[in-house]
């Protein structure tokens, strides 16, 4: 808060400006910014170059009731409804994950892997906010892309987020949107197999106890855990891809930290070759995946 000046009759002021109410925050400074920027309207630019002006009351008030709200935890992704992916920015709700830099890996190595097709079909399955759906659509304009989720909530996000942010004029067509329990709903008389299957399932186990803990405490569960080991998902997804898949058609999913032994394994036991898994930028093994000969 800075005091204004006044006259000898007169009372001081008190006036809130940005450079008073981040140093005031409890937040880490790149959250706190990143609220008052929402509540503000303003680009973090502006943050900078008009950091000692006199705020509206509305705004601060808006800022301080956020502010509370991310110190009892609520993610900063669903505090200001919006979270970037792959260059994109995608609406994000309580109904749905928050997409994670970690998951682009899936994105770029499926776009790998359909490169050379033409007019690729691909699906995402448990697609939530449609981040992975969307980011392939966006970068491959003539894919034919089909999302999945078992719910109606999430699909409704995805499908906003893809009128955002996909060309209505793409050569693959609108980003399709199937309310289905991973295969179930699919249709093989109206929809024809993929070059492509990827996945960011549910895997957590349900005794993990990281559901309790930050971020994930507001996200909804069933988007995180299969209430089981951690891989039951997987493995509904990898025993249906056949009956989904083109031959040489490919599957990458992504999983735990300690996953991946476990989901190369069922990979290979369900006649996947070329299985392999790919490391995130914290080394971590994050995803696997592999081909169907035909």
């Amino acid at each position: 808060m800075r005091r204004e000046r006044c006259g000898e009759n007169c009372l001081s002021i008190s006036v809130d400006t940005v450079d008073s109410l981040l140093r005031a925050s409890p937040l880490p400074s790149l959250e706190a910014r990143i609220l008052l920027g929402h509540a503000l309207g303003w680009r973090r630019t502006e943050l900078i170059t008009r950091a000692g002006e006199a705020l509206p009351a509305d705004a601060v008030t808006n800022y301080r009731t956020l502010e509370a709200r991310r110190v009892a935890g609520e993610p900063v992704a669903q505090l200001i409804g919006s979270r970037e992916f792959f260059g994109l920015d995608f609406e994000v709700t309580p109904d749905v994950l928050i997409p994670r830099p970690e998951t682009e890996l899936l994105v770029e190595t499926a776009l790998a892997a359909l490169d050379g097709i033409a007019r690729p079909r691909v699906l995402d399955l448990g697609t939530g906010t449609g981040a992975i759906a969307v980011a392939i659509a966006a970068e491959r304009p003539d894919a034919d892309v089909t999302a999945v989720d078992r719910s109606p909530h999430a699909l409704a996000v995805a499908a906003r987020n893809a009128a955002k942010l996909l060309d209505a004029s793409r050569a693959g067509g609108p980003l399709r949107c199937i309310e289905s329990s991973w295969y179930d709903a699919l249709d093989a008389a109206t929809t024809p197999r993929f070059h492509a299957i990827v996945s960011n399932p549910p895997y957590i186990a349900r005794n993990d106890p990281h559901l309790d803990e930050g971020d994930l405490r507001f996200e909804p569960r069933g988007a995180l855990t299969d209430e089981a080991d951690g891989l039951d998902a997987i493995r509904a997804i990898v025993a249906g891809a056949s009956g989904w898949l083109l031959p040489d058609g490919v599957l990458w999913l992504e999983h735990g930290y300690d996953q991946a032994a476990a989901v190369r394994a069922l990979l290979e036991a369900a006649g996947f070759s070329e299985v392999e898994s790919l490391r995130d930028l914290a080394g971590i093994e994050r995803i696997s995946g592999g081909v169907l000969r035909g």
